[in-house]
């Protein structure tokens, strides 16, 4: 057979396999460039594997079996169209013609649907209500043809969701109203030409009053990331009397290269009428090393703790004894009370596994 785009294709293989009962997963696409050359579908059950856990953990380890039916798509080059060089049409279960609307990938939402559960949502009608008065259309759930989480996830993309340029609009407009109500409140707002967040920056009055107590020696992390549009979250913390951490400022960047970091810093200090702390503690991040030259060239930097140590594993996993090493090596960080007594213990440490060598270790 011969399509004229791998959509038509797909969507041919995805209505016999509703027809036959079955559901399907695009098992591999090999790539030619920017482009597609051909393609895999497989049943969705296809597949074998087994549990990592031990029996002991868990009493019914996972198993899979392989199932064969598939198609395989590929592109005739000459002409610029689709076919399906191979069929595999065997199944090793028993496919449900009765039940094949309910798979996931066959179930789906009418217009009719739709609309009532946009205009319910508007009335402010709990979904689930809305849910049952279709169930009740009908006689049973399962000639509905899909399910109440379809119908949730539908409501939540459709109507409750804006787009990024909206979301950016409204938080600039809840800074402003932040800003209207404490003359104190500072933030910086830089978007992009689609008008989404590129940077924003923000402190409140209180933040900036615990810099002036609090802020000899700051952290500055960027760990978390924001769930939706995946901005970087960055945070100044500082430390108060009592040993409770205490925020200095926030801050949302696009990209963690050394323009943004240099666009946070400058806002920062300017935050904090100029003045630099006496230390900071980051992240292992040469961009934010080279802004902190650049802009606190009088602070001293040191490198997080816990960044460093959180390393190990992976930087020490190929050394024979890597346990034992890992252990010794966190002993020695965390009970050597004096820079002398590190110093000694570090020596011994490296001496006795051979890890002269060792880049990471004896990098600075």
């Amino acid at each position: 057979m011969i399509f004229k785009t791998l959509e038509k294709a797909g969507k041919f293989y995805k209505h016999y396999s509703k027809l036959a009962g079955f559901s399907t997963k695009i098992r591999n696409t090999a790539p030619d460039g920017d482009k597609i050359k051909n393609k895999l579908i497989v049943c969705s059950r296809e597949g074998r594997w087994k549990s990592k856990r031990s029996p002991t953990l868990k009493t019914n380890p996972s198993a899979g079996l392989n199932y064969p039916d598939r198609i395989y798509i590929h592109i005739m080059k000459d002409v610029g169209l689709w076919t399906i060089s191979k069929v595999v049409l065997n199944h090793s279960h028993p496919c449900c013609l009765d039940q094949a609307k309910m798979l996931k990938q066959h179930r789906e939402l009418s217009m009719f649907v739709r609309h009532t559960s946009e205009t319910h949502e508007e009335a402010r009608i709990r979904l689930s209500k809305t849910y049952q008065s279709f169930v009740a259309a009908v006689g049973s759930h399962r000639e509905l043809g899909f399910i109440e989480k379809d119908a949730r996830n539908y409501i939540t993309r459709a109507v409750r969701n804006i787009s990024e340029e909206d979301d950016a609009k409204e938080f600039g407009k809840y800074l402003v109203r932040m800003k209207e109500k404490n003359q104190n409140f500072f933030f910086e707002l830089n978007l992009e030409d689609d008008h989404c967040i590129k940077h924003v920056f923000w402190a409140n009055a209180r933040n900036m009053a615990a810099f002036d107590y609090f802020g000899d020696v700051i952290s500055f992390d960027t760990t978390y990331n924001t769930s939706r549009y995946n901005l970087v979250l960055g945070s100044f913390v500082g430390v108060n009397h009592h040993g409770q951490s205490t925020l200095l400022g926030c801050a949302l960047m696009k990209n963690e290269d050394i323009q943004s970091f240099k666009w946070l810093f400058e806002c920062w200090l300017r935050c904090m009428g100029g003045k630099a702390p006496k230390g900071i503690l980051t992240d292992q991040c040469t961009s934010i090393q080279r802004v902190i030259e650049l802009y606190m060239p009088t602070t001293i930097h040191r490198w997080c703790i816990w960044h460093i140590m959180k390393k190990i594993p992976s930087k020490l996993n190929g050394y024979k004894g890597h346990n034992e090493i890992e252990q010794e090596m966190s002993h020695i960080v965390w009970n050597s009370y004096t820079k002398e007594a590190f110093g000694r213990n570090w020596i011994d440490f490296i001496g006795k596994y051979g890890l002269r060598g060792n880049k990471w270790l004896s990098g600075n």
